[in-house]
Protein backbone atom coordinates (compact mmCIF):
# COMPACT_ATOMS: atom_id res chain seq x y z
CA UNK A 1 0.00 0.00 0.00
CA UNK A 2 1.40 3.85 -0.85
CA UNK A 3 4.75 4.46 -1.80
CA UNK A 4 6.35 6.63 -4.41
CA UNK A 5 5.57 6.32 -8.32
CA UNK A 6 8.43 8.72 -8.90
CA UNK A 7 5.21 11.56 -10.21
CA UNK A 8 3.53 11.54 -6.86
CA UNK A 9 2.37 9.70 -3.71
CA UNK A 10 0.14 6.86 -3.43
CA UNK A 11 -2.72 5.81 -1.81
CA UNK A 12 -3.24 2.74 -3.73
CA UNK A 13 -3.12 -1.01 -2.34
CA UNK A 14 -2.78 -4.66 -3.82
CA UNK A 15 -3.04 -7.88 -2.59
CA UNK A 16 -0.40 -10.91 -3.61
CA UNK A 17 -1.96 -14.12 -3.80
CA UNK A 18 1.41 -16.60 -3.63
CA UNK A 19 -0.83 -19.33 -4.98
CA UNK A 20 -1.13 -17.80 -7.93
CA UNK A 21 1.32 -15.67 -8.30
CA UNK A 22 -0.83 -12.60 -9.01
CA UNK A 23 -1.75 -9.51 -7.67
CA UNK A 24 -5.13 -8.12 -7.25
CA UNK A 25 -5.75 -4.32 -6.64
CA UNK A 26 -8.04 -3.23 -3.88
CA UNK A 27 -9.35 -0.39 -1.47
CA UNK A 28 -7.13 2.14 -1.18
CA UNK A 29 -5.77 4.26 1.97
CA UNK A 30 -7.73 7.22 3.25
CA UNK A 31 -4.17 8.95 2.97
CA UNK A 32 -1.62 9.47 0.59
CA UNK A 33 1.77 7.76 2.26
CA UNK A 34 5.53 6.61 1.42
CA UNK A 35 7.97 6.17 4.19
CA UNK A 36 4.85 4.47 6.22
CA UNK A 37 5.13 1.19 7.90
CA UNK A 38 2.55 -1.36 8.57
CA UNK A 39 2.22 -4.64 10.48
CA UNK A 40 -0.34 -7.34 11.37
CA UNK A 41 -3.24 -7.12 14.65
CA UNK A 42 -4.04 -10.08 16.34
CA UNK A 43 -7.42 -10.21 14.55
CA UNK A 44 -6.09 -10.49 10.92
CA UNK A 45 -6.38 -6.59 9.91
CA UNK A 46 -3.15 -4.56 8.96
CA UNK A 47 -2.63 -0.93 10.52
CA UNK A 48 -0.95 1.06 9.13
CA UNK A 49 0.52 4.06 10.42
CA UNK A 50 2.64 7.24 9.59
CA UNK A 51 4.72 8.05 6.66
CA UNK A 52 4.81 11.46 4.77
CA UNK A 53 2.93 13.60 2.25
CA UNK A 54 4.73 16.89 1.93
CA UNK A 55 4.93 16.81 5.46
CA UNK A 56 5.52 13.88 8.48
CA UNK A 57 2.22 12.28 9.03
CA UNK A 58 0.67 11.45 12.47
CA UNK A 59 -2.54 9.58 11.25
CA UNK A 60 -2.94 5.74 11.35
CA UNK A 61 -5.63 3.45 9.67
CA UNK A 62 -6.27 0.15 9.40
CA UNK A 63 -7.33 -2.48 6.79
CA UNK A 64 -10.05 -4.92 7.34
CA UNK A 65 -9.27 -7.67 4.45
CA UNK A 66 -12.61 -9.30 5.01
CA UNK A 67 -14.32 -6.44 4.17
CA UNK A 68 -11.76 -4.59 1.91
CA UNK A 69 -12.19 -1.46 3.74
CA UNK A 70 -9.59 0.80 5.10
CA UNK A 71 -10.30 3.05 7.96
CA UNK A 72 -8.91 5.48 10.10
CA UNK A 73 -7.54 5.19 13.74
CA UNK A 74 -6.55 7.32 16.34
CA UNK A 75 -3.46 10.15 15.18
CA UNK A 76 0.03 9.00 17.16
CA UNK A 77 0.99 11.54 19.41
CA UNK A 78 3.69 12.23 17.16
CA UNK A 79 4.19 12.71 13.41
CA UNK A 80 6.77 10.60 11.95
CA UNK A 81 8.10 8.86 8.66
CA UNK A 82 10.28 5.69 8.51
CA UNK A 83 9.60 4.98 12.18
CA UNK A 84 10.12 1.32 13.69
CA UNK A 85 7.04 -0.91 14.50
CA UNK A 86 6.88 -3.91 16.57
CA UNK A 87 4.21 -6.48 17.77
CA UNK A 88 4.43 -7.31 21.13
CA UNK A 89 4.16 -10.17 22.84
CA UNK A 90 1.07 -8.91 24.99
CA UNK A 91 -0.30 -7.58 21.51
CA UNK A 92 0.18 -3.80 22.01
CA UNK A 93 2.16 -2.09 19.25
CA UNK A 94 5.27 0.04 19.95
CA UNK A 95 5.94 2.73 17.20
CA UNK A 96 9.46 4.42 17.88
CA UNK A 97 11.90 7.21 15.96
CA UNK A 98 11.71 8.18 12.66
CA UNK A 99 11.93 11.69 11.67
CA UNK A 100 9.66 14.53 11.08
CA UNK A 101 12.31 18.00 10.25
CA UNK A 102 15.05 15.91 12.62
CA UNK A 103 16.07 11.92 14.18
CA UNK A 104 13.52 11.32 16.66
CA UNK A 105 13.60 9.82 20.50
CA UNK A 106 10.23 9.42 21.04
CA UNK A 107 8.11 6.18 20.86
CA UNK A 108 3.94 5.40 21.79
CA UNK A 109 2.39 2.06 22.15
CA UNK A 110 -1.21 1.12 20.83
CA UNK A 111 -3.28 -0.39 21.56
CA UNK A 112 -5.70 -2.54 19.34
CA UNK A 113 -8.36 -3.15 21.82
CA UNK A 114 -9.56 0.11 22.61
CA UNK A 115 -8.07 1.56 19.42
CA UNK A 116 -6.09 4.39 21.55
CA UNK A 117 -1.81 5.50 21.47
CA UNK A 118 0.08 5.54 24.94
CA UNK A 119 3.18 7.84 25.19
CA UNK A 120 6.18 5.36 26.36
CA UNK A 121 9.67 6.14 27.19
CA UNK A 122 11.47 7.51 24.72
CA UNK A 123 14.88 6.23 23.45
CA UNK A 124 18.42 6.99 24.29
CA UNK A 125 19.05 8.21 21.07
CA UNK A 126 17.08 9.95 18.40
CA UNK A 127 16.88 7.39 15.69
CA UNK A 128 16.02 7.51 11.88
CA UNK A 129 16.82 4.26 9.78
CA UNK A 130 17.54 2.18 12.39
CA UNK A 131 15.97 -1.49 12.50
CA UNK A 132 13.23 -3.06 15.77
CA UNK A 133 13.59 -7.15 16.59
CA UNK A 134 11.09 -8.33 19.15
CA UNK A 135 13.44 -10.90 21.21
CA UNK A 136 12.48 -14.30 22.50
CA UNK A 137 12.13 -12.52 26.28
CA UNK A 138 9.98 -10.19 24.78
CA UNK A 139 11.93 -7.14 24.69
CA UNK A 140 12.57 -4.72 21.94
CA UNK A 141 15.76 -4.34 19.96
CA UNK A 142 16.72 -1.79 18.14
CA UNK A 143 19.69 -1.24 16.13
CA UNK A 144 21.11 1.78 14.24
CA UNK A 145 19.91 4.55 12.40
CA UNK A 146 21.94 6.80 15.70
CA UNK A 147 24.35 9.29 13.94
CA UNK A 148 27.72 8.68 14.43
CA UNK A 149 27.12 6.20 17.53
CA UNK A 150 27.02 2.21 17.23
CA UNK A 151 25.25 1.32 20.57
CA UNK A 152 21.86 -0.76 20.39
CA UNK A 153 19.02 -0.13 23.04
CA UNK A 154 16.58 -2.47 24.61
CA UNK A 155 12.72 -1.57 25.24
CA UNK A 156 11.04 -3.73 28.48
CA UNK A 157 7.59 -3.79 28.02
CA UNK A 158 7.02 -4.13 31.42
CA UNK A 159 8.71 -1.09 32.77
CA UNK A 160 8.35 1.01 29.61
CA UNK A 161 11.76 2.12 29.19
CA UNK A 162 15.16 2.13 27.20
CA UNK A 163 18.43 0.76 28.13
CA UNK A 164 21.22 1.07 26.53
CA UNK A 165 23.31 -2.88 25.14
CA UNK A 166 26.34 -3.39 23.40
CA UNK A 167 27.83 -1.85 20.56
CA UNK A 168 27.35 -2.62 17.04
CA UNK A 169 30.91 -3.16 15.61
CA UNK A 170 30.07 -0.77 12.87
CA UNK A 171 28.07 2.89 12.82
CA UNK A 172 25.01 1.81 10.31
CA UNK A 173 21.95 2.93 9.30
CA UNK A 174 19.04 1.26 6.60
CA UNK A 175 20.39 -2.23 7.21
CA UNK A 176 18.42 -5.34 7.85
CA UNK A 177 18.47 -7.48 11.06
CA UNK A 178 16.91 -11.44 10.75
CA UNK A 179 16.20 -13.41 13.69
CA UNK A 180 17.73 -16.54 13.46
CA UNK A 181 16.08 -19.94 14.91
CA UNK A 182 18.68 -19.63 17.73
CA UNK A 183 17.62 -16.53 18.99
CA UNK A 184 20.45 -14.39 17.63
CA UNK A 185 19.96 -11.55 15.97
CA UNK A 186 21.59 -11.36 12.34
CA UNK A 187 22.32 -7.39 10.89
CA UNK A 188 23.78 -6.99 7.54
CA UNK A 189 24.89 -4.46 5.46
CA UNK A 190 23.76 -0.81 5.61
CA UNK A 191 25.00 2.93 5.17
CA UNK A 192 27.93 4.80 7.03
CA UNK A 193 27.84 8.31 6.71
CA UNK A 194 24.80 8.73 4.44
CA UNK A 195 27.71 7.38 1.77
CA UNK A 196 29.70 4.57 2.45
CA UNK A 197 27.96 1.55 1.67
CA UNK A 198 28.39 -1.55 3.85
CA UNK A 199 28.93 -5.35 3.14
CA UNK A 200 29.70 -6.59 6.60
CA UNK A 201 27.43 -8.48 9.02
CA UNK A 202 27.28 -9.31 13.04
CA UNK A 203 25.62 -11.03 15.81
CA UNK A 204 24.01 -10.38 18.61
Amino acid sequence: SGGDSGSGFLSSSALYDPSTGTWTVVSSMNSLRVSHIACILENGSVLVVGGYDTNALATAEIYNPTANIWTYTANMHYARQSPTISVLLNGKILVAGGDNSGSLTTAELYDSSSSTWTVTGSMNCARNGHVASVLANGNVLVTGGCTGHSFAELYNPSTGNWTITGNMTAVRAYHTVSTLTNGTILVTGGVFNSSIYLNSAELY
